[in-house]
Protein backbone atom coordinates (compact mmCIF):
# COMPACT_ATOMS: atom_id res chain seq x y z
CA UNK A 1 0.00 0.00 0.00
CA UNK A 2 1.34 3.37 -0.98
CA UNK A 3 2.06 6.09 1.23
CA UNK A 4 0.10 8.95 1.88
CA UNK A 5 2.22 12.23 1.15
CA UNK A 6 1.82 15.78 2.67
CA UNK A 7 -0.35 17.94 1.30
CA UNK A 8 0.39 21.97 1.98
CA UNK A 9 -2.50 24.30 1.89
CA UNK A 10 -2.50 27.60 0.32
CA UNK A 11 -1.63 29.65 3.46
CA UNK A 12 2.03 27.70 3.20
CA UNK A 13 2.35 27.70 -0.71
CA UNK A 14 2.52 31.45 0.30
CA UNK A 15 6.06 30.48 1.58
CA UNK A 16 6.96 27.20 -0.12
CA UNK A 17 6.54 28.82 -3.47
CA UNK A 18 8.82 31.71 -3.25
CA UNK A 19 11.54 29.71 -1.77
CA UNK A 20 15.22 29.71 -3.31
CA UNK A 21 17.72 27.13 -3.35
CA UNK A 22 21.20 28.17 -3.59
CA UNK A 23 24.45 25.54 -4.21
CA UNK A 24 26.66 26.18 -1.11
CA UNK A 25 30.47 25.34 -1.48
CA UNK A 26 31.38 24.40 1.59
CA UNK A 27 34.41 23.24 0.32
CA UNK A 28 34.43 19.90 2.65
CA UNK A 29 36.93 16.71 3.43
CA UNK A 30 34.98 14.06 4.50
CA UNK A 31 37.04 10.98 6.37
CA UNK A 32 40.27 9.95 7.28
CA UNK A 33 40.96 8.70 3.91
CA UNK A 34 41.97 11.94 1.82
CA UNK A 35 43.94 13.05 4.51
CA UNK A 36 46.03 9.47 4.35
CA UNK A 37 45.91 9.24 0.42
CA UNK A 38 47.10 12.98 -0.08
CA UNK A 39 43.70 13.36 -1.73
CA UNK A 40 42.88 16.65 0.52
CA UNK A 41 43.20 19.91 -0.81
CA UNK A 42 47.00 20.52 -0.99
CA UNK A 43 46.44 23.41 1.88
CA UNK A 44 44.52 20.83 4.64
CA UNK A 45 46.85 17.98 3.97
CA UNK A 46 48.81 18.92 6.99
CA UNK A 47 45.73 19.19 9.36
CA UNK A 48 46.96 15.54 10.47
CA UNK A 49 50.56 14.62 11.07
CA UNK A 50 51.99 11.64 9.62
CA UNK A 51 52.42 10.08 12.78
CA UNK A 52 48.71 11.07 13.83
CA UNK A 53 47.38 9.53 10.65
CA UNK A 54 49.85 5.71 10.85
CA UNK A 55 48.33 5.89 14.48
CA UNK A 56 45.10 6.36 12.91
CA UNK A 57 45.24 4.13 10.02
CA UNK A 58 46.34 0.91 12.63
CA UNK A 59 43.17 1.17 14.44
CA UNK A 60 41.33 0.51 11.15
CA UNK A 61 38.67 -2.12 11.18
CA UNK A 62 39.22 -2.79 14.60
CA UNK A 63 37.21 -2.32 17.75
CA UNK A 64 38.64 1.17 18.18
CA UNK A 65 38.29 2.65 14.92
CA UNK A 66 37.60 6.38 15.01
CA UNK A 67 35.31 6.47 12.06
CA UNK A 68 33.39 3.42 12.83
CA UNK A 69 32.62 5.24 16.63
CA UNK A 70 32.03 8.76 14.57
CA UNK A 71 32.86 9.91 11.01
CA UNK A 72 35.28 12.18 10.65
CA UNK A 73 34.22 15.87 8.47
CA UNK A 74 35.56 19.40 8.33
CA UNK A 75 34.69 22.56 5.93
CA UNK A 76 37.39 24.90 4.94
CA UNK A 77 36.06 27.46 7.52
CA UNK A 78 36.49 25.42 10.37
CA UNK A 79 40.21 24.56 8.95
CA UNK A 80 41.41 28.07 8.52
CA UNK A 81 40.23 28.69 12.29
CA UNK A 82 40.81 25.79 13.73
CA UNK A 83 45.26 26.01 12.03
CA UNK A 84 45.43 28.44 14.59
CA UNK A 85 43.47 27.12 17.50
CA UNK A 86 44.52 24.35 19.59
CA UNK A 87 40.79 23.82 20.94
CA UNK A 88 39.14 23.83 17.54
CA UNK A 89 41.39 21.11 16.33
CA UNK A 90 40.25 19.14 19.75
CA UNK A 91 36.84 19.65 18.52
CA UNK A 92 37.06 18.32 14.78
CA UNK A 93 40.42 16.61 14.00
CA UNK A 94 39.70 12.31 15.01
CA UNK A 95 42.43 11.08 18.28
CA UNK A 96 42.97 7.00 19.13
CA UNK A 97 42.30 8.73 22.10
CA UNK A 98 38.49 8.39 21.78
CA UNK A 99 38.68 4.76 21.61
CA UNK A 100 40.75 3.94 24.83
CA UNK A 101 37.36 3.38 26.69
CA UNK A 102 34.42 2.94 25.16
CA UNK A 103 31.88 2.71 27.87
CA UNK A 104 28.49 4.56 27.63
CA UNK A 105 25.17 4.42 27.01
CA UNK A 106 24.26 3.78 23.04
CA UNK A 107 21.23 5.46 23.96
CA UNK A 108 21.82 8.17 26.44
CA UNK A 109 18.65 8.96 29.23
CA UNK A 110 16.71 6.41 27.14
CA UNK A 111 15.44 8.89 24.63
CA UNK A 112 13.66 5.83 22.46
CA UNK A 113 11.47 5.61 25.00
CA UNK A 114 10.19 8.91 24.36
CA UNK A 115 9.94 8.01 20.77
CA UNK A 116 6.33 7.91 19.29
CA UNK A 117 6.86 7.98 15.83
CA UNK A 118 10.35 7.50 13.77
CA UNK A 119 12.50 10.57 14.26
CA UNK A 120 10.27 12.13 17.14
CA UNK A 121 11.03 12.87 20.90
CA UNK A 122 8.33 13.62 22.84
CA UNK A 123 9.31 14.48 26.55
CA UNK A 124 8.12 17.58 27.80
CA UNK A 125 5.23 20.15 26.39
CA UNK A 126 8.22 20.69 23.65
CA UNK A 127 9.25 17.99 20.86
CA UNK A 128 12.28 17.15 19.06
CA UNK A 129 12.74 16.02 15.48
CA UNK A 130 15.37 14.38 14.28
CA UNK A 131 15.36 15.89 10.49
CA UNK A 132 18.88 15.11 9.24
CA UNK A 133 21.61 12.69 10.64
CA UNK A 134 24.53 14.63 9.27
CA UNK A 135 26.30 18.42 9.86
CA UNK A 136 28.51 20.51 7.57
CA UNK A 137 31.40 18.89 10.26
CA UNK A 138 31.52 17.11 12.92
CA UNK A 139 32.25 17.13 16.55
CA UNK A 140 34.09 14.35 17.73
CA UNK A 141 32.03 14.61 21.34
CA UNK A 142 28.66 15.05 19.44
CA UNK A 143 25.87 14.00 21.85
CA UNK A 144 24.35 12.37 18.54
CA UNK A 145 27.42 9.98 17.74
CA UNK A 146 24.77 7.22 17.52
CA UNK A 147 22.71 8.91 14.58
CA UNK A 148 25.43 10.39 12.77
CA UNK A 149 27.52 6.91 12.80
CA UNK A 150 23.95 5.25 11.69
CA UNK A 151 24.39 2.83 14.53
CA UNK A 152 21.74 0.14 15.62
CA UNK A 153 19.99 0.79 18.53
CA UNK A 154 17.87 -1.26 20.79
CA UNK A 155 14.07 -0.07 20.65
CA UNK A 156 12.10 -0.49 23.98
CA UNK A 157 9.79 -3.43 21.90
CA UNK A 158 13.32 -5.25 22.02
CA UNK A 159 13.95 -4.71 17.94
CA UNK A 160 17.30 -3.39 17.00
CA UNK A 161 17.86 -0.74 14.32
CA UNK A 162 19.26 2.66 13.02
CA UNK A 163 17.24 5.63 14.83
CA UNK A 164 15.38 7.41 11.00
CA UNK A 165 14.36 10.58 10.52
CA UNK A 166 11.31 12.35 11.06
CA UNK A 167 8.23 13.25 8.17
CA UNK A 168 6.34 15.80 8.08
CA UNK A 169 2.85 13.81 7.21
CA UNK A 170 3.93 11.37 10.66
CA UNK A 171 4.67 14.28 12.68
CA UNK A 172 1.91 16.57 11.54
CA UNK A 173 -0.42 13.80 12.18
CA UNK A 174 0.57 13.43 15.41
CA UNK A 175 0.57 16.79 16.69
CA UNK A 176 -2.35 16.84 16.01
CA UNK A 177 -3.76 13.77 17.48
CA UNK A 178 -1.96 14.33 20.96
CA UNK A 179 -3.49 17.93 20.83
CA UNK A 180 -7.01 17.44 20.38
CA UNK A 181 -6.58 14.36 22.98
CA UNK A 182 -5.05 17.21 25.37
CA UNK A 183 -7.92 19.32 24.67
CA UNK A 184 -11.03 17.07 24.97
CA UNK A 185 -9.26 16.04 28.52
CA UNK A 186 -9.23 19.22 29.78
CA UNK A 187 -5.80 20.47 29.27
CA UNK A 188 -3.06 17.06 30.10
CA UNK A 189 -3.22 14.33 27.70
CA UNK A 190 -5.14 11.29 29.38
CA UNK A 191 -2.66 8.81 29.24
CA UNK A 192 0.54 10.62 29.78
CA UNK A 193 -0.27 14.42 31.41
CA UNK A 194 1.52 15.80 29.15
CA UNK A 195 0.02 19.54 28.28
CA UNK A 196 -0.34 20.65 24.63
CA UNK A 197 2.93 20.24 21.95
CA UNK A 198 3.47 23.77 21.53
CA UNK A 199 6.89 23.96 20.88
CA UNK A 200 9.12 21.83 17.97
CA UNK A 201 13.14 21.50 17.89
CA UNK A 202 14.29 20.88 14.03
CA UNK A 203 17.84 18.97 15.55
CA UNK A 204 19.95 16.26 13.60
CA UNK A 205 22.21 16.24 12.55
CA UNK A 206 22.06 20.05 11.60
CA UNK A 207 18.77 21.20 10.32
CA UNK A 208 20.70 24.17 8.40
CA UNK A 209 22.61 21.92 5.94
CA UNK A 210 19.30 21.07 4.73
CA UNK A 211 18.10 23.36 1.79
CA UNK A 212 15.90 26.33 2.17
CA UNK A 213 13.07 24.71 0.47
CA UNK A 214 12.96 21.36 3.35
CA UNK A 215 13.08 23.83 5.99
CA UNK A 216 9.85 25.85 4.94
CA UNK A 217 8.57 22.32 4.56
CA UNK A 218 8.82 22.01 8.35
CA UNK A 219 7.69 25.47 9.38
CA UNK A 220 5.16 25.91 7.66
CA UNK A 221 3.52 22.12 8.24
CA UNK A 222 4.25 22.49 12.13
CA UNK A 223 2.93 26.13 12.09
CA UNK A 224 -0.37 24.60 10.32
CA UNK A 225 -0.67 22.05 13.07
CA UNK A 226 -1.08 24.79 15.47
CA UNK A 227 2.97 24.47 16.58
CA UNK A 228 3.43 28.00 18.77
CA UNK A 229 7.09 28.27 18.53
CA UNK A 230 9.77 26.78 16.45
CA UNK A 231 13.38 26.33 17.09
CA UNK A 232 16.20 25.29 14.79
CA UNK A 233 19.31 23.91 16.78
CA UNK A 234 22.67 24.54 14.44
CA UNK A 235 26.29 24.76 14.67
CA UNK A 236 26.14 25.83 11.45
CA UNK A 237 27.42 29.62 12.29
CA UNK A 238 30.87 28.01 13.19
CA UNK A 239 31.30 25.71 10.46
CA UNK A 240 29.89 27.55 7.98
CA UNK A 241 28.51 31.05 8.33
CA UNK A 242 27.98 32.19 4.32
CA UNK A 243 24.83 29.71 5.10
CA UNK A 244 23.12 32.59 6.44
CA UNK A 245 22.66 34.50 3.01
CA UNK A 246 20.02 36.49 1.55
CA UNK A 247 18.17 33.04 0.32
CA UNK A 248 17.61 32.39 3.94
CA UNK A 249 16.93 35.22 5.28
CA UNK A 250 14.41 35.56 2.45
CA UNK A 251 12.68 32.43 3.17
CA UNK A 252 11.88 33.14 7.34
CA UNK A 253 11.16 36.90 6.54
CA UNK A 254 8.83 35.00 4.45
CA UNK A 255 7.52 32.73 6.88
CA UNK A 256 7.27 35.54 8.99
CA UNK A 257 4.94 37.63 7.15
CA UNK A 258 2.41 34.75 6.60
CA UNK A 259 3.18 33.26 10.36
CA UNK A 260 3.32 36.36 12.47
CA UNK A 261 2.08 34.44 15.51
CA UNK A 262 4.48 32.06 15.50
CA UNK A 263 8.13 32.20 17.14
CA UNK A 264 11.20 31.00 15.76
CA UNK A 265 14.48 30.15 17.55
CA UNK A 266 17.92 29.94 16.56
CA UNK A 267 19.70 27.72 19.09
CA UNK A 268 23.07 28.23 18.04
CA UNK A 269 26.18 25.68 19.55
CA UNK A 270 29.62 28.07 19.75
CA UNK A 271 32.32 26.22 21.92
CA UNK A 272 34.93 28.36 22.13
CA UNK A 273 35.19 32.13 21.04
CA UNK A 274 38.10 30.84 18.62
CA UNK A 275 35.24 29.72 16.29
CA UNK A 276 34.09 33.62 15.65
CA UNK A 277 36.95 36.00 17.20
CA UNK A 278 39.64 36.45 15.17
CA UNK A 279 43.63 36.39 16.33
CA UNK A 280 46.94 37.45 15.69
CA UNK A 281 50.02 35.47 14.89
CA UNK A 282 50.58 34.88 19.14
CA UNK A 283 46.81 33.06 19.51
CA UNK A 284 45.70 36.97 21.01
CA UNK A 285 42.35 38.27 20.30
CA UNK A 286 42.40 41.29 17.77
CA UNK A 287 40.80 44.54 19.32
CA UNK A 288 40.34 48.02 18.62
CA UNK A 289 41.11 50.61 20.29
CA UNK A 290 38.01 50.69 22.30
CA UNK A 291 38.67 46.91 23.63
CA UNK A 292 36.15 45.65 21.27
CA UNK A 293 36.98 41.67 19.56
CA UNK A 294 37.06 41.57 16.09
CA UNK A 295 34.94 39.18 14.81
CA UNK A 296 35.42 36.78 11.60
CA UNK A 297 33.46 39.11 9.62
CA UNK A 298 30.95 36.10 7.80
CA UNK A 299 30.19 34.99 11.18
CA UNK A 300 29.82 38.54 12.41
CA UNK A 301 27.39 39.87 9.29
CA UNK A 302 24.95 36.61 9.95
CA UNK A 303 24.94 37.50 13.24
CA UNK A 304 24.04 40.68 13.00
CA UNK A 305 20.82 39.51 10.74
CA UNK A 306 19.59 37.07 12.94
CA UNK A 307 19.83 39.45 15.91
CA UNK A 308 18.54 42.34 14.22
CA UNK A 309 15.40 40.28 13.83
CA UNK A 310 13.37 41.39 16.68
CA UNK A 311 11.20 38.26 16.18
CA UNK A 312 14.12 35.83 16.43
CA UNK A 313 15.16 34.83 19.09
CA UNK A 314 19.92 33.71 19.11
CA UNK A 315 20.49 31.80 22.13
CA UNK A 316 23.98 29.91 22.38
CA UNK A 317 24.11 26.56 24.83
CA UNK A 318 27.67 24.20 24.74
CA UNK A 319 28.81 21.34 26.48
CA UNK A 320 31.98 21.86 28.27
CA UNK A 321 34.69 19.57 27.20
CA UNK A 322 38.24 18.75 27.96
CA UNK A 323 40.67 20.21 25.85
CA UNK A 324 38.35 22.01 24.06
CA UNK A 325 36.81 24.98 26.32
CA UNK A 326 37.37 23.49 30.02
CA UNK A 327 38.96 27.11 30.54
CA UNK A 328 37.17 29.60 32.71
CA UNK A 329 38.64 32.69 30.76
CA UNK A 330 37.68 31.30 27.32
CA UNK A 331 33.89 30.90 28.65
CA UNK A 332 33.96 34.16 29.98
CA UNK A 333 34.96 35.82 26.90
CA UNK A 334 32.15 32.93 25.17
CA UNK A 335 29.37 34.65 27.51
CA UNK A 336 30.34 38.46 27.26
CA UNK A 337 30.94 38.96 23.45
CA UNK A 338 27.97 36.80 22.66
CA UNK A 339 25.77 38.98 24.78
CA UNK A 340 27.22 42.04 23.50
CA UNK A 341 25.92 41.35 20.22
CA UNK A 342 22.50 40.32 20.67
CA UNK A 343 22.86 36.51 21.72
CA UNK A 344 21.62 34.99 24.80
CA UNK A 345 24.23 32.55 27.10
CA UNK A 346 21.20 29.25 27.63
CA UNK A 347 23.11 26.40 29.05
CA UNK A 348 26.35 24.84 29.34
CA UNK A 349 26.33 21.15 29.58
CA UNK A 350 28.21 18.67 31.32
CA UNK A 351 28.92 16.12 28.84
CA UNK A 352 26.29 13.22 28.39
CA UNK A 353 27.45 9.52 29.15
CA UNK A 354 27.98 8.72 25.11
CA UNK A 355 29.91 5.95 23.80
CA UNK A 356 33.15 6.76 24.58
CA UNK A 357 32.46 9.79 26.81
CA UNK A 358 35.31 9.15 29.06
CA UNK A 359 37.55 11.09 26.39
CA UNK A 360 35.73 14.04 26.44
CA UNK A 361 33.72 14.98 29.57
CA UNK A 362 35.24 16.62 32.52
CA UNK A 363 34.58 15.45 35.63
CA UNK A 364 30.34 17.19 36.94
CA UNK A 365 32.58 19.59 39.39
CA UNK A 366 35.28 20.66 37.74
CA UNK A 367 32.55 22.05 34.97
CA UNK A 368 30.59 23.42 37.82
CA UNK A 369 33.37 25.27 39.33
CA UNK A 370 34.76 26.60 35.46
CA UNK A 371 31.13 28.15 34.75
CA UNK A 372 31.13 29.65 38.26
CA UNK A 373 35.00 31.04 37.79
CA UNK A 374 33.73 32.41 34.45
CA UNK A 375 30.96 34.64 35.58
CA UNK A 376 32.88 36.59 37.96
CA UNK A 377 33.05 39.92 36.99
CA UNK A 378 30.03 39.56 34.16
CA UNK A 379 27.11 41.22 34.81
CA UNK A 380 24.25 39.74 35.82
CA UNK A 381 22.44 39.44 32.14
CA UNK A 382 25.26 38.35 30.61
CA UNK A 383 25.81 35.33 33.23
CA UNK A 384 21.80 33.82 32.81
CA UNK A 385 23.49 30.69 31.08
CA UNK A 386 23.17 27.16 33.70
CA UNK A 387 24.71 24.35 34.25
CA UNK A 388 23.10 21.26 33.49
CA UNK A 389 23.33 17.39 33.03
CA UNK A 390 20.84 15.23 30.79
CA UNK A 391 19.11 12.72 33.04
CA UNK A 392 16.29 10.18 32.31
CA UNK A 393 14.03 11.97 34.78
CA UNK A 394 14.77 15.28 32.90
CA UNK A 395 17.16 18.08 32.05
CA UNK A 396 18.79 18.50 35.95
CA UNK A 397 20.61 21.33 37.37
CA UNK A 398 23.74 21.23 39.00
CA UNK A 399 23.27 24.17 41.10
CA UNK A 400 25.90 23.78 43.56
CA UNK A 401 29.24 22.30 44.94
CA UNK A 402 30.37 22.95 48.64
CA UNK A 403 33.50 22.86 50.03
CA UNK A 404 32.85 22.62 53.88
CA UNK A 405 31.63 19.48 55.78
CA UNK A 406 27.95 19.36 56.95
CA UNK A 407 28.30 18.65 60.78
CA UNK A 408 26.90 15.62 61.77
CA UNK A 409 25.80 14.52 57.94
CA UNK A 410 27.72 10.98 57.30
CA UNK A 411 29.29 11.38 53.54
CA UNK A 412 29.25 14.81 53.44
CA UNK A 413 32.82 15.57 55.07
CA UNK A 414 34.00 17.02 52.15
CA UNK A 415 31.39 19.23 50.90
CA UNK A 416 28.44 18.04 48.93
CA UNK A 417 26.78 18.47 45.41
CA UNK A 418 23.52 19.62 45.01
CA UNK A 419 21.15 18.40 41.57
CA UNK A 420 18.32 20.23 40.46
CA UNK A 421 15.40 18.51 38.59
CA UNK A 422 14.64 21.83 35.89
CA UNK A 423 12.57 19.71 33.58
CA UNK A 424 10.43 16.46 33.58
CA UNK A 425 8.05 14.77 31.56
CA UNK A 426 4.40 14.27 31.57
CA UNK A 427 2.93 17.41 34.17
CA UNK A 428 6.75 17.62 35.54
CA UNK A 429 5.49 16.27 39.02
CA UNK A 430 9.55 16.59 40.02
CA UNK A 431 10.43 19.74 38.73
CA UNK A 432 12.11 21.42 41.24
CA UNK A 433 12.79 18.62 43.55
CA UNK A 434 16.99 17.97 44.57
CA UNK A 435 19.71 15.29 45.47
CA UNK A 436 22.27 16.10 47.44
CA UNK A 437 25.59 13.57 47.24
CA UNK A 438 28.89 13.74 48.87
CA UNK A 439 31.66 14.98 46.41
CA UNK A 440 33.27 13.04 44.19
CA UNK A 441 35.81 14.94 42.41
CA UNK A 442 36.24 12.29 39.54
CA UNK A 443 32.69 12.06 38.74
CA UNK A 444 32.09 12.21 35.38
CA UNK A 445 28.08 11.14 35.64
CA UNK A 446 25.66 10.12 37.63
CA UNK A 447 26.35 7.05 38.48
CA UNK A 448 29.92 7.62 40.11
CA UNK A 449 27.69 9.27 42.70
CA UNK A 450 25.86 6.06 43.41
CA UNK A 451 27.70 5.17 46.40
CA UNK A 452 27.18 8.66 47.96
CA UNK A 453 23.89 9.73 47.91
CA UNK A 454 22.52 11.65 51.03
CA UNK A 455 19.08 12.98 50.05
CA UNK A 456 17.34 12.08 46.81
CA UNK A 457 13.97 13.07 47.04
CA UNK A 458 14.15 13.88 42.80
CA UNK A 459 14.38 10.23 42.50
CA UNK A 460 17.65 10.51 40.48
CA UNK A 461 19.20 7.10 41.67
CA UNK A 462 16.15 5.00 42.00
CA UNK A 463 16.51 3.58 38.78
CA UNK A 464 13.20 3.09 37.82
CA UNK A 465 12.18 3.99 33.99
CA UNK A 466 8.66 5.53 35.23
CA UNK A 467 5.98 3.90 32.96
CA UNK A 468 3.55 6.51 33.10
CA UNK A 469 5.02 8.80 31.13
CA UNK A 470 6.49 6.55 28.39
CA UNK A 471 5.64 8.39 24.81
CA UNK A 472 2.33 6.50 23.34
CA UNK A 473 2.92 4.90 19.98
CA UNK A 474 0.66 5.50 16.84
CA UNK A 475 -0.78 3.11 14.97
CA UNK A 476 0.35 2.59 11.24
CA UNK A 477 -2.03 4.96 9.44
CA UNK A 478 -4.55 2.42 6.89
CA UNK A 479 -5.73 3.48 3.91
CA UNK A 480 -9.54 3.79 5.66
CA UNK A 481 -8.28 6.34 8.20
CA UNK A 482 -9.10 9.57 7.75
CA UNK A 483 -7.01 12.71 7.92
CA UNK A 484 -5.70 13.83 11.01
CA UNK A 485 -5.71 17.21 10.48
CA UNK A 486 -9.60 16.70 8.82
CA UNK A 487 -10.03 16.65 12.82
CA UNK A 488 -10.75 13.23 13.34
CA UNK A 489 -9.02 11.00 15.63
CA UNK A 490 -5.53 8.69 15.06
CA UNK A 491 -5.55 5.56 17.72
CA UNK A 492 -3.34 4.95 20.14
CA UNK A 493 -1.42 1.93 21.59
CA UNK A 494 0.16 2.05 24.77
CA UNK A 495 4.37 1.92 24.92
CA UNK A 496 4.05 -1.70 26.58
CA UNK A 497 2.00 -2.90 24.40
CA UNK A 498 3.82 -1.28 21.30
CA UNK A 499 4.78 -3.83 18.48
CA UNK A 500 7.63 -1.41 17.55
CA UNK A 501 8.52 2.05 16.50
CA UNK A 502 6.98 2.62 12.82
Amino acid sequence: MRKSKYQPTSREQLVLDQVENPRYDRQIVSGLEPFMSGAAPEDIRNFYTEQELTALKELRGTERDVEARMPVKLTRHYFEMATSSAPLKRLVKASPDETIDLAGDPDPANQLDYSPIEGLLHKYEMGLLYVISTCSAHCRFCYREELIARKDIERTDGTVKKKGLAKILEVTDYIHAHNAAVAANGGTHPETGRPKLREILLSGGDPMVLPNSKLAAWFTSLAEAGVEAIRVGTKELAFYPDRFDDAFFNMIDRFHEVYPEVALRLMIHFNHPDEFLRTDGAGQYIADEHGFYEWHPSTRRAIDRLAGRGWISVENQSPIIGGVNDDAEALRVLQRTLKSVGVENHYFFCGRNIVAYKAFNVPIETAWELLNESQRGLSGVESHARLTIVHYKGKTEVSAVTDEPIAGLRGAEDGVVIFKILRNPANAPDRGKVCIVGRNPEGLWFDDYEDRVLLDEAGLFSQQRPQAVLAPRMRPRHHSMRDARSGSHVRYETAGTSTGVS
